[in-house]
């Protein structure tokens, strides 16, 4: 008696996800909405103001809260993707966006507007995270090199088009909606952006998600909010004294939660910003960097854009158009980038530097020169130098950033990178923006805004040396 033994057939085990071209243009989209927002209003506020009769500190409001609500949640949104699925939160994020998007058009007054805006960078909280988690969990080799590059490039020229399509907007008064279809916008794209996201973005997740960190999610709110807040309120606020005390609380909250989360790594737990993940060089060398870089970016452009309108006495689509150079100049170097990292290395990032600091200087002697006489034709040359140099920096520094960090924490390092950028983004304004317009009153305009520029590029030279730091390659 023979007996006969089957064996069942091995399955295969499944292919990774893999992110096609057009669920990579829908992330990238996704990518671009909320930096888009985050500038779109610049050119906004002063018909903003006129329309809802709000004061200069409430539509200091309607700035701050987007920025503060958006950096203070990136992190958390980025665990809660490696936790519950990223395409889940992508889509959650993105209709919210949409919602707050729409409640922000509709907004009856000024108080609603920034209720509406905290919403929406809560929102965008959300759903940016997933959006560089799911590139590197879906993408490895030379596609993941290429679609970090695009999202570098995608970022950059965000900023900077946001200006310009809010200010075009603004003019148009697109079926009497005037300042409201900024963010009216939004919701088309949005409604297109989740048609697509549900047929082309995989569904990813960490391998062994961990936990939301409570202590550290709180005490990185608490001290992101001590930070930001008093700097951006404080001097159309007078100054009060819940402002110094704010600020006075700030590092004992920020050593508090470094010492939380050290704990919770120590102990083999995954905090919410695991001090483990600075030991990777290319990522706290390249988060080093992004701090210049986009304090200098945002305060430029928020300055730029108040001494367009108020100073030179330009017209909001004047006003963000004279930036067009930068944009066009970003896009095209930005799409060089990669193949000039694939033959210098990083050296490229310091060549942006000294290209970008050029054209600031050029733009400082425009300024000089020629005010109140500044527009599109004047600032034309340095700000097609700048934004080359700008195309060789950013998206270069995103994709140093996240080379080491493993898969499983993709979620976390792209939070940590993109909280940062939000962060010196938030800071930019609430800095440069207030030395700008406290040297107002006391040396006139266009000094005013010869001296934050001369600021600005004193952070330029300080973005180059960083540059010498980083790897010669990136991994």
């Amino acid at each position: 008696m023979t007996e006969t033994i089957t064996s069942r057939p091995v399955r295969p085990a499944p292919a990774p996800p893999v992110l096609g071209g057009l669920g990579l243009f829908t992330v990238l989209l996704a990518a671009a909405l909320p930096l888009i927002d985050f500038f779109i209003v610049n050119v906004a506020l002063p018909t903003m103001g006129a329309d809802l009769s709000a004061s200069e500190a409430v539509l200091e409001l309607v700035v701050a809260g987007y920025g503060v609500a958006y950096a203070v949640l990136l992190v958390l949104g980025g665990r809660l993707g490696d936790l519950f699925g990223r395409r889940r939160l992508f889509l959650g994020g993105m209709a919210a966006f949409g919602l707050t998007s729409l409640a922000c058009g509709l907004a009856p007054d000024a108080w609603s507007l920034v209720a509406a805006r905290v919403a929406q960078g809560a929102s965008a909280a959300a759903m940016l995270p997933q959006v560089l988690a799911t590139i590197q969990a879906t993408t490895s080799g030379p596609r993941r090199a290429k679609a970090m590059g695009l999202y570098g490039a995608t970022a950059g020229l965000a900023m900077v088009a946001g200006q310009i399509l809010g200010g075009v907007l603004v003019a148009a008064d697109v079926a009497g909606t005037g300042w409201r279809s900024v963010f009216l916008v939004n919701v088309p794209v949005v409604l297109a952006g989740l048609l697509l996201a549900v047929r082309t973005v995989p569904e990813t997740r960490s391998a062994r998600p961990e936990p939301v960190d409570v202590p550290g999610t709180l005490l990185l709110a608490a001290s992101l909010l001590t930070l930001l807040v008093p700097l951006t309120e404080g001097r159309a606020a007078g100054w009060p004294l819940w402002t110094w005390a704010a600020l006075a609380a700030f590092p004992f909250l920020a050593a508090a939660f470094y010492a939380v989360e050290r704990r919770a790594d120590r102990a083999g737990r995954t905090p919410l910003v695991p001090p483990s993940l600075f030991a990777l060089v290319s990522l706290r060398r390249g988060l080093l960097l992004i701090v210049p870089f986009s304090i200098g970016f945002s305060g430029f452009m928020f300055v730029i854009a108040v001494g367009l309108q108020q100073g030179a006495g330009l017209g909001p689509v004047a006003a963000g158009l004279a930036l067009a150079p930068l944009a066009v100049a970003f896009f095209v170097v930005s799409l060089a980038g990669p193949r000039l990292v694939a033959r210098y290395g990083t050296r490229v990032v310091t060549a942006g530097a000294v290209l970008q600091g050029a054209g600031l200087a050029l733009m400082t002697l425009a300024a000089w020169r020629s005010w109140p006489d500044l527009g599109l034709v004047e600032l034309l040359p340095g700000a097609a130098v700048a934004g080359a140099g700008q195309a060789l920096q950013l998206p270069v520094v995103f994709r140093i950033v996240l080379s080491e960090v493993p898969p499983a924490r993709a979620g976390v390092g792209s939070g940590v990178m993109i909280t940062t950028q939000q962060s010196s983004l938030a800071l930019g304004v609430a800095t440069l923006g207030t030395l700008f317009l406290s040297l107002v009153p006391g040396l006139g305009m266009r000094d005013a805004l010869v001296t934050t520029l001369l600021v600005q590029l004193a952070g330029v030279v300080l973005t180059g040396l960083l540059s010498l730091r980083l790897p010669r390659t990136i991994g």
